[in-house]
């Protein structure tokens, strides 16, 4: 059993290492960013290979390193900062690492008086983990489907314009079928009408109509030596694009069965826009535990909603957080944008924000941070959206 103490600042952290018997063995000093955590993490383990044996002690319940050592499997319980000024100071103590190691005597001595801090359920984390990973699959998609895009515009680009969305399964078949411009502009219209029944096309026969209209037409297209080699490297990239595309629609699948089964899903589910894939997100990353966050600032503060203030001279801006959850910002950000296509005050609050010279993502991070606060007491009372009700505050608010 270890104890650690962690001495939480802005930019920088102190830590003491004290063993079960209160011999000190290590004191470090870690930066507050991901290289630094992953130094705690790295320092902890050779002592002992697990995270478990370690009580770290530490003066928030908030926070990114908060989050990590929680997510890593450390046991962490949070201090009231003033009990450590009030030990300071009776200590009259002035060395190095003194708030460290008075966290790590507090926790031999006092550990059951103290509030342990939870992990997410299990639930919530078997969710994120998938919404994470999927988020990785799809960012991986969308690189290959770029590549795609820019292999075709250089010797067949007409593909481009024959299917709603180049990455429909028909599309990429079609490609396959007809790998260059010449081997396309050979199909007759009763062989692509034959391949989009057997691809069960909703439309096949007006659809054939119009791709053997559109191939026969003089289009843009590379020389025999440049679609040799280009549709090689087509089949390369859909060998890579196509299971990968199975893949994310096989996680639809299951997050959506685990997203279900949760009880504050509805909470989620009942935003226009939320949608299959951002709601999911929002509920994994926002998490199940009441007892979490003390308001909704807390919140925005993990997320990156929240803008941070600088001054200098008699000028003052507000810059984008970048200390913050990656994936919960990026899920609000996109939750945000989406809403704006749904709901009409999130539209005109965008536009409005637009119109004083914001910067499209500045107005909608200053969008996502209005909706953690509507969905923090939301979460809170575990109730589902209520557009007059949210319509009503705010005019009373504004009046």
């Amino acid at each position: 059993m270890y104890f650690v103490g962690i001495d939480w600042a802005d930019t920088k952290h102190d830590i003491l290492v004290m063993s079960g018997d209160g011999r000190e063995l290590d004191n470090f000093t870690i930066q507050h960013s991901k290289d630094g955590f992953e130094t705690l993490k790295n320092k902890l383990l050779k002592h002992d290979d697990d995270p478990e044996n370690f009580y770290c002690l530490i003066e928030t319940k908030h926070g990114l390193l908060t989050q990590y050592l929680l997510e890593n499997n450390f046991t962490v319980y949070s201090v009231n900062p003033k009990l450590v000024d009030a030990r300071r100071k009776a200590s009259g103590a002035k060395t190095d690492f003194i708030d460290a190691k008075i966290l790590a005597n507090m926790g031999r001595s006092e550990l059951h008086d103290l509030h342990k801090l939870e992990p997410d359920s299990e639930h919530i984390q078997e969710l994120k983990v998938l919404t994470r990973d999927q988020e990785a699959l799809i960012q991986e998609s969308a690189r290959l489907t770029n590549r795609l895009i820019s292999t075709l515009k250089e010797y067949y680009p007409v593909a481009l314009e024959l299917f709603s969305k180049i990455t429909l399964p028909v599309s990429l078949a079609f490609l396959r079928k007809y790998p260059t411009p010449k081997q396309a502009r050979k199909a007759s219209r009763d062989e692509i009408f034959k391949f989009l029944k057997k691809q069960k096309h909703p439309n096949p026969t007006s659809k054939a109509n119009e791709i053997f209209t559109k191939l026969q037409k003089p289009n843009l297209e590379g020389n025999r030596a440049i679609c040799s080699a280009k549709s090689k490297f087509l089949f390369t990239i859909l060998d890579q694009l196509e299971p990968l595309l199975e893949h994310i629609d096989e996680y639809d699948k299951e997050i959506e069965k685990l997203f279900k089964s949760h009880s504050d899903s509805k909470i989620f589910d009942s935003i226009p826009g939320a949608g299959k894939r951002i709601a999911p997100r929002l509920l994994a990353e926002w998490g199940d535990d009441r007892s979490r966050y003390a308001d909704a600032s807390v919140v925005q503060a993990l997320a990156g909603t929240s803008p941070v203030p600088h001054q200098s001279g008699k000028m003052r801006i507000v810059k984008r957080r970048h200390s913050c959850i990656k994936p919960f910002r990026n899920a609000l950000h996109q939750f945000a944008l989406q809403t704006t296509r749904w709901i009409p005050w999130a539209k005109d609050y965008y536009y409005k924000k637009r119109k004083e010279g914001k910067q499209h993502h500045e107005a909608v991070r200053t969008l996502a941070n209005i909706w953690v606060r509507i969905l923090f007491a939301m979460w809170v009372n575990k109730e589902p959206y209520n557009e007059s009700k949210f319509i009503k505050a705010r005019e009373k608010h504004a009046a």
